[in-house]
């Protein structure tokens, strides 16, 4: 696990802006750190070790040194690929994982990459024909950013900030991604909050040799529990349990303690006593809140003594993580930070809390339930969606209606819901600010050109002809990667922790791509696959247990402990207004969007606290 950084360029090598670039990645890697240059290729890496600790250092070489590579991740199958490879001859010099990758190139070429069941960013030079390999995982898990200058430049790095310190870089906004980030709570990839970075699609691996950048998909070929014609209801409940076992299992390797979130919810559970049972000494973590702590999607906000209590009967090392409004206010500065960009999923702020902890309890890897909810059918709105899809979109009405008008019937919400076309549906379910909203909200003279955020809905499919599966492969594509991945990686990397998501594992989402919606939901019961495929180890208060989502409860501390972040942020003299992006009544319109009974808007409030913060840290 580490940062890297580098860039294809003739001009003379510069060693400070090299390991300036590097040393912004100081927090993915506080253990080591590697540098290789070789004229137009230099490259630079921050290592956090995890495997071959005494000789994973980086870079990694092939036999004859003619490929360098710096990765960032881990590669589950490495033994098998390992194995493999020693018996045509190949010699290897560390127990790093990421070495094999090494030989397995100088072997396939490109095609080395669908081999690789893990997580990574792979930067690949190789010096024989003098061409720079970038590569990034099917799942999203690891990120990586590049920009292509106009001089044949090319930039690379795990995270934004490592840009700034490029000598000459375009660092011009992207205003189509500000518009776009209060509907979403983050910008959507491929684009970034600078018009010139684009971060590589996952999934995918690009070549460039000064003058021609190609960019490939990498084939999904871990389809060995997929769905095949014929499965019956039972076949698929094993093919389940064998699968997510397998994914749990793979996931364990480390040569260092492993630990988990626990939440005390199904997908979590489902996780920790795998890796209970395989480890027998599993640390898992969980957060709590006063008792005073709600949110108006679900209520009463704190799981911990549900997840203490599951954490007993695993017999796990177990943490409880005590935080309040003002820990949460204090951590947003590094909040803004660590995301590179700006990035408003509040929920990030107890994974980088539990993040935290685990460092300091000696704990560098953490397993996640991240992913089980968009692959089995978790989300309480996927049991409206077979109805839903039935309905011909019509005209809809004045108001803004979504799932977060939670003051409104059921009935009403869905009714009105169905009246709008597929792409908008798509963001009534579970999005935030509307375009009407942010019309308000901005200054139309400064996004007179941005397009609707919808958009990025109906890009996946004809908004004509939606069936409910292509609701939840849009979230499988969209709001899994772009929400879900970013949060895990850019939080628990913020304290030098390895953030991994089991559940998302190549094969579990081949077996997701054949299931059905009747497989998502049966009966009005979600993930009924894998709740079966479990029932037989875990309670029936797991099984049984209402999805309950991490939710941090924002609404209410922007109404009181947070208010003067609401002040600051729509104040004359913000970094937002400074920027001439706030409309004149935006201060107004926030607080009336705070105390409105009608929709609930403090995920949205909370995306302009953290664009002027962003703002502020980045272009004061």
């Amino acid at each position: 696990m580490c940062g890297i950084a580098g860039y294809y360029s003739t001009r003379p090598y510069d060693p400070v802006m090299l390991e300036s670039m590097v040393e912004t990645l100081h927090h993915r890697g506080p253990d080591s750190a590697g540098y290789y240059r070789s004229n137009p290729f230099h490259g630079g890496m921050r290592r956090l070790s995890i495997n071959g600790l005494q000789t994973g250092d980086q870079p990694l070489y092939n036999a004859d040194r003619s490929i360098v590579m710096f990765y960032n991740g881990e590669i589950y199958n490495y033994p098998e690929i390992r194995r493999r490879l020693e018996t045509k001859g190949y010699l290897f010099r560390t127990g790093s994982d990421g070495e094999a990758i090494t030989h397995l190139f100088n072997e396939l070429g490109p095609r080395a990459f669908e081999e690789l069941d893990g997580m990574y960013a792979i930067a690949l030079w190789s010096e024989t024909e003098k061409k720079l390999y970038l590569a990034r995982d099917i799942p999203g898990e690891k990120p990586l950013y590049y920009c292509l200058r106009p001089n044949g430049e090319l930039i690379f790095a795990s995270e934004l900030p490592a840009f700034r310190q490029f000598q000459g870089m375009d660092l011009t906004l992207n205003r189509q991604a500000i518009w776009d980030f209060p509907t979403f709570l983050w910008v959507p990839e491929p684009d970034t909050i600078y018009q010139h970075i684009t971060i590589l699609p996952r999934g995918h691996y690009m070549s460039y040799d000064g003058s021609k950048l190609e960019v490939h998909p990498i084939p999904n070929k871990f389809d060995h529990y997929k769905v095949e014609p014929g499965d019956e209801w039972q076949t698929l409940v094993d093919k389940t349990r064998a699968a997510v076992i397998a994914a749990v299992k793979s996931r364990l390797l480390a040569d260092v303690p492993v630990g988990a979130f626990l939440s005390s919810g199904l997908d979590s559970s489902i996780v920790c006593t795998i890796a209970q049972k395989e480890l027998g000494n599993l640390t898992t973590f969980s957060i709590g809140y006063h008792a005073d702590a709600t949110d108006p999607y679900e209520g009463h906000a704190d799981e911990s003594a549900e997840a203490a209590a599951y954490a007993e009967i695993l017999g796990t090392t177990h943490h409880l993580i005590r935080v309040t409004g003002n820990d949460f206010k204090k951590a947003l500065p590094l909040f803004c930070q660590r995301a590179g960009q700006p990035y408003a999923v509040s929920s990030g702020l107890g994974v980088m809390a539990v993040a935290q902890h685990a460092r300091n309890a000696g704990i560098k890897t953490l397993l996640s339930g991240d992913g089980a909810d968009e692959l089995f059918g978790g989300y309480s709105w996927y049991r409206h969606l077979d109805h839903l899809a039935l309905h011909t979109p019509g005209c809809a009405g004045q108001s803004v209606v979504s799932m977060h008008n939670k003051d409104r019937p059921a009935d009403e919400i869905i009714s009105a819901i169905a009246s709008y076309d597929h792409p908008k549906r798509a963001w009534a379910w579970h999005y935030y600010a509307a375009e009407e909203e942010k019309r308000a909200l901005f200054n139309r003279d400064a996004f007179s050109d941005a397009l609707s955020s919808y958009r990025i809905f109906a890009q996946y499919k004809s908004t004509n002809d939606w069936s409910a599966m292509d609701y939840i492969r849009q979230d499988r594509r969209c709001y899994l990667p772009y929400e879900m991945m970013v949060k895990l990686d850019r939080m628990t990397m913020a304290h030098s922790v390895e953030g991994r998501a089991p559940l998302v594992a190549p094969h579990l989402l081949n077996l997701a791509d054949g299931l059905s919606y009747r497989h998502m939901v049966k009966g009005g019961v979600l993930k009924p696959l894998l709740r079966e495929a479990f029932a037989d180890i875990l309670p029936v208060s797991v099984t049984q247990r209402p999805k309950h989502g991490f939710r941090v409860p924002i609404d209410k501390w922007l109404n009181d402990d947070w208010h003067n972040l609401v002040q600051e942020t729509f104040s004359n003299d913000s970094a937002l207004n400074r920027s001439g992006f706030l409309s004149p009544q935006a201060a107004q319109l926030a607080q009336d969007m705070l105390t409105s009974r009608e929709r609930i808007h403090g995920h949205t409030i909370f995306c302009f606290i953290m664009m002027n913060m962003w703002l502020s840290q980045n272009n004061p």
